[in-house]
């Protein structure tokens, strides 16, 4: 079982060694070979797209097609042709046929993040695969067969939505024959001091540079900060400091919406007061001086390829687009 967590580790990239992490490794280990939908739940910016992608490289179908699917980045009126392809004629645009991402999925796993936002037309449609395991085109009246694993994944409470109708709780139970939670980063504070050292190395990699220092107080924050997103959050501050720093971090290379101020005093101390990130201070961090440089520059290193940023950043592309905005 040591082997097999450390080789998940090695396949996800997920750092810690932790009781709770220990444990969801040491489950994920011990259900992926098993052919069942797959429930993954946490806060966003916990790593659930890792797990899923481990799932899958841990199941008799690793040598198949795994592809990712944002639900939330799909409009109603495009999730159908997204999900199950269209014929063409089927509607205006529909020029040719093209297949869905069930069909691209075939023999494979299809990971359907943020499946919470999936309208309730939509969850309908989903139903009635994992009920047949076929699909229909839009435009055609013709099923096709598909064998394709679901792993689902969402920040949100499922079983809440279902009382209130927000989510059906006939594919609630579908989706989540197995059900693994994430912890958040605020119960893993004894691995924060590593995942530092670790994004830190890996920023000083792809920045072809030694990892920056940080200073006594500015880790001490970090140490502290409440993080309410998570691993993704910590990953994007690193390499922030990384590309802002020349040598050694302090509060300045940190983004504007969490950069101490009155606190700095119990920084140094160790007793900074965890820091909250709301929509207003992410709106005022698109036009702060500091972050538009940050991405400008990385933008400017990767050819202006938004998509290949959002990547290196572990950041949803539409979020980053609105930063960008």
């Amino acid at each position: 079982t040591l082997i097999e967590r450390n080789r998940l580790q090695e396949i996800t990239g997920i750092v810690g060694e932790s009781d709770s992490i220990r444990e969801t490794l040491e489950r994920v280990v011990q259900f992926a070979p098993v052919d069942a939908t797959v429930l993954v739940t946490g806060e966003s910016g916990t790593g659930k797209e890792l797990i899923a992608r481990g799932i899958h490289a841990l199941s008799p179908r690793r040598h198949k097609s795994f592809i990712a699917v944002n639900v939330a980045a799909l409009s109603e009126t495009l999730l159908e042709s997204e999900l199950f392809g269209h014929e063409r004629g089927a509607f205006t645009g529909a020029s040719s046929d093209r297949a869905g991402k069930f069909e691209t999925a075939n023999t494979g796993t299809i990971f359907l993040d943020e499946i919470g936002e999936l309208p309730l037309p939509g969850q309908v449609k989903l139903l009635r695969v994992l009920q047949s395991n076929e699909i229909q085109r839009v435009g055609s009246d013709k099923t096709i067969d598909v064998d394709t694993r679901i792993v689902a994944a969402t920040n949100k409470n499922l079983m809440k939505m279902c009382r209130e109708g927000g989510f059906r709780e006939d594919l609630f139970y579908r989706l989540s024959v197995i059900q693994v939670t994430l912890p958040p980063l605020r119960e893993r504070k004894d691995e924060i001091s590593l995942l530092i050292e670790y994004f830190g190395d890996e920023a000083a990699e792809k920045l072809q540079r030694q990892p920056v220092k940080l200073s006594r107080r500015l880790r001490t924050f970090l140490l502290n900060y409440a993080y309410p997103g998570n691993i993704r959050e910590l990953r994007n501050i690193i390499f922030r400091i990384a590309c802002l720093a020349s040598d050694t971090a302090d509060f300045e290379h940190l983004p504007e919406t969490i950069r101490p101020a009155t606190q700095e005093a119990k920084a140094e101390q160790g007793e900074a007061e965890p820091a909250k990130l709301s929509l207003t201070d992410l709106k005022k961090a698109a036009s702060d001086a500091a972050e538009r440089e940050f991405l400008e520059r990385g933008l400017q290193e990767l050819g202006g390829k938004v998509s290949e940023l959002a990547r290196q950043l572990d950041m949803n592309r539409s979020h980053l687009q609105t930063l960008l905005k």
